[in-house]
């Protein structure tokens, strides 16, 4: 008892407080491997044995000890901090009390439920507990049952490994069989936890079980090591700044990089982080004049008018090209202008009683278009129209044709669709008579005119969005 007393002496200046795991759902399982004493002499029963408890720790004179591995038990934690075990043991009885006895064998199978006290002590090193349960005993081939009642400490060195020493009283059923003490001493190993993702944290205790992670998170993980967890980083890739969520703030601005526009160029919160030279309110990255102050209303430059037609460049919808004021800054299309395209329009042909333009008519056509790439806001209005020859059904479809043709033509080419309307007119509008062939084919053209219907509505719905 006095090198045991030691042991426990330095266990005590070893481990001090330190928490330990233990048996417990995380480690369920247990086995335990040691040694054995029998006495029969502290259990109150008549001669050969003394008073209940007395001479409890008579180790020489009393105790029966084979010095061997004696004990092996195996244990499963049920929770609440119970664990049931099973246990069997050998011995040889030489002591009988004060008496000396012929060496008799000893055997022993025995079950307990064990209650843990040491959830009451903070979880430490010291793991007291209290037993009941049952057993069998054999000696010298008599068997006989017993109710047992035990007190136990396991002094755990790590997560799986304990000094066990537990004192059990037995007592007989059948008075002709010994009651009797039965204490052991010897090496507990748990086991059995899981830890799924191989992090070091049981799945219990893991708070991310399928994602390695640190225990000072409960086992989720800090992928970027900014001190930050992931599921509270709200850049969980990217180290950052517990002020930012974990986001980092690369040019220093106080603007963390997810909302920074300008992440790299240190600039305003009024911004969203990106940089005003000017000063105007108008960023940088949106400022034509970014060293000039200016209007947002005319993308942060100061108001000009580039081509001196009296409209300022923010209201000129043509700004490098002279036109009028009526026509919102672009040029407007002159009766000459109209005539020349109509000069080219004359020379388009088609294949006979079909839409399909003749090759010979494209310069005529790349003519036109180049014409109306210079009014880029104008819109013209291509007509269709026929002689009289043929019924009027099929004239009207083939003007309807060869008009919508010439549009396709020059959208092709680059001519917005919105600013080119066709229809045919099939014989309906004459510029000659169809009684002679000269006159007839003066009547099979393709017109050329202003839309001035959808000038107004657009004209008008400028001058809405300009006044909202």
């Amino acid at each position: 008892m006095k090198h045991l007393s030691r042991f426990l002496l330095a266990s005590l200046l070893v481990f001090g407080l330190t928490s330990v795991q233990a048996q417990d759902a995380n480690n369920p399982w247990a086995i335990g491997i040691g040694v054995n004493a029998v006495d029969t002499f502290p259990t109150g029963e008549d001669a050969p044995n003394g008073d209940f408890g007395e001479d409890f720790f008579n180790v020489s004179d009393h105790w029966n000890i084979l010095p061997s591995v004696s004990k092996l038990s195996v244990g499963r934690y049920i929770g609440g901090g119970f664990v049931f075990e099973a246990a069997g043991s050998v011995n040889q009885i030489d002591k009988f009390g004060d008496s000396s006895v012929d060496d008799l064998s000893y055997y022993a199978l025995d079950g307990a439920l064990n209650y843990s006290l040491r959830a009451a002590l903070n979880d430490g090193w010291f793991d007291p507990f209290l037993g009941a349960g049952g057993g069998y005993t054999w000696l010298d081939e008599e068997g006989f049952g017993t109710l047992n009642g035990t007190l136990g400490f396991n002094f755990w060195f790590s997560d799986n490994i304990a000094l066990n020493i537990q004192s059990t009283y037995k007592y007989a059923f059948e008075d002709e069989n010994p009651t009797h003490f039965q204490h052991a001493a010897g090496i507990k190993f748990v086991f059995g936890g899981k830890d799924t993702d191989g992090d070091g944290i049981y799945d219990k205790d893991d708070e991310c079980p399928e994602t390695p992670g640190l225990a000072e998170f409960n086992g989720c993980p800090d992928s970027d090591g900014d001190g930050i967890e992931d599921r509270k980083d709200a850049c969980p890739m990217e180290a950052g700044l517990a002020e930012f969520d974990g986001c980092p703030d690369t040019d220093g601005d106080g603007v963390p990089d997810p909302q920074d526009e300008c992440p790299t160029v240190a600039g305003l919160a009024s911004m969203n982080g990106c940089p005003d030279a000017d000063g105007d309110g108008v960023k940088d990255s949106e400022d034509e004049c970014p060293n000039e102050a200016g209007p947002k209303a005319n993308n942060g430059c100061p108001f000009k008018d580039k081509d001196g037609d009296g409209v300022l460049d923010k209201d000129d919808q043509c700004p490098d090209v002279a036109g009028t004021v009526a026509n919102n800054g672009c040029p407007e299309v002159s009766a000459e202008v109209i005539k020349e395209l109509n000069e080219y329009s004359k020379t388009v042909l088609f294949d006979l009683n079909k839409a399909t333009i003749r090759s010979e008519s494209q310069s005529a056509l790349n003519s036109i278009h180049e014409i109306m790439h210079e009014y880029s806001t104008t819109i013209f209005h291509i007509g269709g129209h026929t002689d009289s020859q043929g019924s009027d059904d099929y004239n009207l479809k083939l003007s309807k044709e060869r008009a919508a043709s010439v549009r396709e033509y020059l959208v092709s080419k680059g001519i917005p669709a919105s600013r080119l309307t066709s229809e045919g007119y099939g014989e309906a509008r004459p510029i000659a008579t169809n009684n002679t062939a000269a006159g007839r084919q003066d009547n099979r053209r393709v017109e050329i005119s202003l839309d001035k219907d959808k000038e107004v509505r657009k004209t008008a719905t400028d001058s809405t969005s300009t006044n909202n």
